[in-house]
């Protein structure tokens, strides 16, 4: 039986794999379709039909074209890299070539931004206004509020939970993150009691139907949440204001009080400890600026 290795044919095979088995999330497989895409556009122009006779050189020539015509950043070409040696690395394990081109290829160095973060005492401010008014919308908006800083869910974890995730009983919830993984997270008193009050707002809730919904009564989706959250945070806070920031406060603020970063990473339900440890950098730089300010030596 004849296998086909032409470059699309792979590709295809390959992305099928990452979603049905590997079961990544759709917004890593669509930046992973996207990026292998990208490169098979690239190699148009010299004719390949075959994967196997994809050298060195037109991966050399690829990130060539995407520092000089396209003019992306460091961190978007080690990204689209990464993509491409997640790619060869799944050719080599199924035999349909014999070795990477990407073996003498180097990241580039990327500059790894720290996260801003919204302060504690800003974040009150907010659940305290919105809690001033006892409508449903205003408990709507401080329910998630209290789950994306109380638990730093992701926003398409809030957006996927269900009533029956919610166990008041155990303060825990049941989410779904990346690539369909389930992790338990805890919530605290203060995050209870605001979900208590907007369940007493809620009409006969059905255990499987969605946790928070829009106006017209569906599930709400990312960008309803980062509206909420864009509405809500000052301007002269900080300047990206998104859903995101919250849970990056919220690490940054465990990490500043005491919290242990393996905590921390379960927590966040992150799958390597170095994506945690970003959170590090931002507790020892606010520690520095704290120092700068306060200390008479410095």
């Amino acid at each position: 039986m004849n296998i086909i290795t032409t470059p699309n044919k792979c590709v295809d095979e390959f992305l099928k794999e990452i979603y049905g088995i590997k079961g990544v999330a759709l917004n890593t497989h669509s930046a992973y379709s996207n990026d292998l895409n990208q490169f098979l556009q690239f190699l148009n122009q010299y004719e390949i039909r075959d994967v196997n006779s994809i050298s060195t050189r037109h991966i050399r020539n690829f990130v060539m074209s995407l520092n000089s015509e396209k003019k992306l950043s460091r961190n978007s070409i080690a990204r689209k890299l990464a993509s491409l040696r997640s790619f060869f690395e799944y050719l080599v394990r199924n035999g349909l070539t014999e070795t990477s081109p990407l073996k003498q290829i180097k990241n580039p160095k990327v500059s790894r931004k720290i996260p801003e973060t919204l302060s504690l005492d800003s974040f009150l401010k907010i659940i305290k206004f919105l809690l001033k008014e006892d409508s449903f919308e205003n408990l709507t908006k401080a329910a998630i509020f209290e789950l994306l800083y109380g638990c730093a869910l992701r926003v398409s974890e809030i957006c996927s939970l269900n009533i029956i995730d919610v166990d008041f009983e155990g303060s825990s919830l049941k989410v779904q993150g990346k690539g369909s993984k389930q992790r338990i997270v805890p919530f605290g008193e203060k995050s209870k009691l605001v979900l208590a009050k907007y369940f007493d707002h809620l009409n006969k809730p059905i255990p499987t139907e969605s946790l928070f919904k829009t106006n017209k009564g569906n599930r709400i989706y990312p960008r309803y949440v980062q509206r909420i959250v864009k509405e809500m945070i000052p301007q002269s806070e900080i300047e990206k204001r998104s859903p995101h920031v919250l849970r990056h406060s919220a690490a940054t603020h465990m990490l500043d009080n005491g919290a242990d970063l393996m905590s921390v990473k379960e927590l966040l339900g992150h799958e390597n400890l170095s994506t945690t440890q970003i959170y590090t950098h931002v507790s020892v730089e606010r520690l520095k600026q704290t120092y700068k300010k306060a200390h008479p030596k410095s």
